[in-house]
């Protein structure tokens, strides 16, 4: 009996248990052939830096407006919350994948899931029933919006054929501002070789503001070329 608990209690402590095969390596550790194994993610936990316009507003762009405006506190001066993507589309009645189609390029437009649209009731001369699917949107804010609306700004709407400035009859009296778009191929994610069909779309800015003279002030401010303005003016050029 006292030998056998001398070997239960003695000898060379159990080894620790083999590390799970499944187990990521981290950067630095080796393979067996020697090459080192990069992380898999190499920029995680780092911060993300703000949007390049977002950055501009609050830099710039925000005092100019307190200045003009006579605004005595920061928070007065008024800035974008969201835009909001809107894509109607009347093919879908008779034919449904057309829909599919226009969901999946503004998806790829707008880095973000759209949300189907429908019809809130029948309409019998346009074929229409309540609760057909009609259209799609798409609500951007944060990070996402700001992105979005550099892009619209410096890339898409430069590729707009014989553009001349966005018109200012889109304001609604509330500070918020809609203008169409005929082509979803003046976005450059749009491979055009791959459309089967061209269809616009409507975008709004929705703003902190309820009067459409600092609403404009605030859009100009960010770049969006109006008629008549000097950036319209050069684009056209």
């Amino acid at each position: 009996m006292a030998e056998t608990k001398e070997k239960k209690g003695g000898g060379k402590p159990a080894a620790k248990p083999a590390e799970s095969a499944g187990k990521s390596k981290g950067k630095g550790q080796q393979k067996g052939d020697g090459v080192q194994v990069q992380a898999e993610h190499a920029g995680a936990g780092l911060p993300v830096p703000p949007p390049r316009l977002k950055k501009q507003y609050e830099a710039t762009i925000r005092d100019r407006l307190k200045t003009q405006f006579g605004f005595k506190n920061i928070h007065q001066v008024p800035t974008v919350t969201k835009i909001v993507v809107n894509c109607g589309v009347g093919e879908a009645v008779k034919n449904a994948k057309v829909l599919d189609t226009v969901v999946s390029e503004l998806g790829i437009i707008t880095g973000q899931r759209p949300v189907r649209r429908k019809a809130k009731k029948s309409i019998a001369n346009f074929g229409l029933r309540e609760g057909q699917e009609i259209g799609a949107s798409v609500t951007l804010r944060g990070a996402r919006m700001w992105e979005f609306l550099d892009r619209l700004i410096t890339v898409a709407i430069p590729r707009v054929r014989d553009f001349r400035g966005l018109p200012t009859r889109g304001f609604d009296g509330r500070g918020n501002y809609t203008f169409g778009v005929k082509e979803q191929m003046i976005f450059p994610e749009i491979n055009y070789d791959m459309v089967d069909k061209v269809h616009g779309m409507d975008i709004t800015f929705v703003t902190t503001t309820d009067r459409d003279d600092v609403a404009i002030a605030l859009l100009r401010q960010l770049g969006i070329p109006f008629k008549g303005d000097d950036r319209a003016k050069a684009q056209a050029v």
